[in-house]
């Protein structure tokens, strides 16, 4: 134990990583009943996406403890999953099936990347200041779908949204969970999520606004409805449309867990060295790749490195002991799955809508006060629920930047990289956008 996770070195003990580790598991638990729903929406077996959760958490946590000896956990991430069903699904009219085949693809060429350390080469390339706007940004548009699935929001034809109806007893039941978590998260109580997606269950079975499971415990959910579909639909992955979104997701999938692995090292000293770097980040992101890929064979999309991790960091989490007891703690819920009848999107509305809250806080890293940077980090924030596609937000950002850059004289702050992803999102845009309407033309 000692040759494999290095406690003393830490200054940690077993029994203290395993608290962090049931720490960060009860912070993040969530995401074993959002993921289902928000992928659901995409016509996917929500059974088979409980398996997929716990199985992609499993794997890429335990990696995270065996190859970096961090204590990070890793599961699928709020964000992908909105722009596969959302984005994806939904609005661009591709079935599910072929959309996991995109993730699949994506996913062989993030390992690629990885093994290359072409990843590092990208992320330090986009500045600061961009990254920053599409944490924002994902914040947002994954609120909005929870204001949206909670009923506090509504579609209109005169002003495109409204305010939903109160008259609607389900509405009250977003908005007593959104209040009590909202309280729990201001007095610091570890869990917060988690217990207030509990306590708005149990108010709904009282109130018979969510029926009562038959049970609780059962049989681990097929994953046979999932498994292996984006591999057997590779072929599907011909036309521009279909690449387009495949990249999509490598930007997306680019920004997550690097910029999470950036934020919680600032409050674990071992995860640094002297110059400030993190000297196992690159198998931190092969762990990350290696997830990535299981996730989509097993019918999940992209896995990221958890910020609710610092959770356990903050109860004395140190080494990848900790992510490890995250894992086996994935393992054993599979026996909950008849849960996830009584997980509504009124119960989850509310955690959409606080996880959005905590990802927009990366907008005050953002220089507004420097108009060049300013416009390309406000557009990419609310292109994305505006335009209700997490791509477009991305493009208007990355298409902005390098003009404003050049017109305020700050060519030598642009790496050369960035010019190369403005012709990327050129192309895509056509793709995306404009081809699709000519062909109809």
């Amino acid at each position: 134990m000692e040759r494999l996770f290095h406690l003393e070195e830490a200054q940690t003990n077993v029994k203290r990583e395993i608290l962090a580790g049931l720490t960060t598991f009860v912070s993040m638990a969530y995401i074993l009943f959002v993921n289902p729903q928000v992928l659901g929406d995409s016509g996917m077996d929500k059974g088979s996406l409980f398996t997929a959760t716990a199985l992609t958490a499993v794997v890429g946590s335990v990696l995270m403890g065996i190859l970096a000896n961090y204590p990070i956990a890793i599961a699928p991430g709020l964000g992908d999953n909105a722009f596969f069903s959302y984005s994806v699904v939904i609005a661009m009219g591709i079935p599910w099936q072929t959309a996991m085949a995109g993730v699949f693809v994506a996913s062989l060429i993030f390992l690629v990347l990885s093994l290359m350390k072409l990843r590092e080469v990208v992320i330090n390339a986009i500045p600061k200041d961009l990254k920053l706007a599409v944490a924002a940004g994902l914040g947002i548009f994954i609120a909005f779908v929870g204001l949206q699935g909670g009923g506090l929001i509504t579609a209109s034809k005169s002003s495109l949204v409204a305010i939903g109806s109160f008259a609607n007893p389900t509405t009250w039941l977003t908005i007593t969970g959104l209040l009590v978590t909202a309280i729990l998260m201001a007095r610091k109580i570890p869990g917060a999520i988690f217990i207030g997606m509990v306590f708005t269950t149990i108010v709904g079975l009282i109130t018979k606004l969510i029926p009562a499971p038959a049970h609780i415990i059962s049989a681990i959910p097929s994953l046979k409805p999932t498994f292996g579909v984006g591999v057997a639909h590779i072929g599907d992955i011909r036309e521009p449309q279909l690449w387009a979104v495949v990249i999509i997701f490598l930007l997306v999938a680019f920004f997550d867990t690097a910029g999470t692995l950036i934020g919680l090292a600032e409050q674990v000293d071992i995860m640094q060295d002297k110059d400030g770097k993190m000297p196992r980040i690159g198998h931190a992101l092969m762990a990350d790749s290696i997830s990535m890929v299981s996730g989509a064979v097993f019918g999940t999309t992209p896995p990221t490195a958890y910020v609710e991790s610092s959770a356990g960091i903050a109860v004395g989490g140190r080494t990848g002991l900790t992510s490890i007891t995250v894992g086996v703690l994935f393992a054993l819920s599979m026996f909950f799955s008849p849960l996830l009848t009584v997980v509504t999107s009124n119960v989850t509305a509310p955690v959409l809508i606080i996880v959005g809250t905590l990802m927009a806080q990366s907008m005050k890293g953002i220089q507004w006060d420097r108009f060049e940077i300013a416009l390309p980090a406000f557009l990419t924030i609310v292109g994305m629920p505006l335009t209700y596609n997490i791509s477009y937000g991305i493009a208007f950002g990355f298409l902005v930047y390098p003009i404003t850059m050049l017109a305020a004289g700050k060519r030598k702050e642009i790496n050369p990289i960035m010019y190369g992803l403005f012709v990327v999102f050129v192309i895509l845009l056509y793709i995306i956008n404009i081809l699709p309407k000519a062909s109809l033309a």
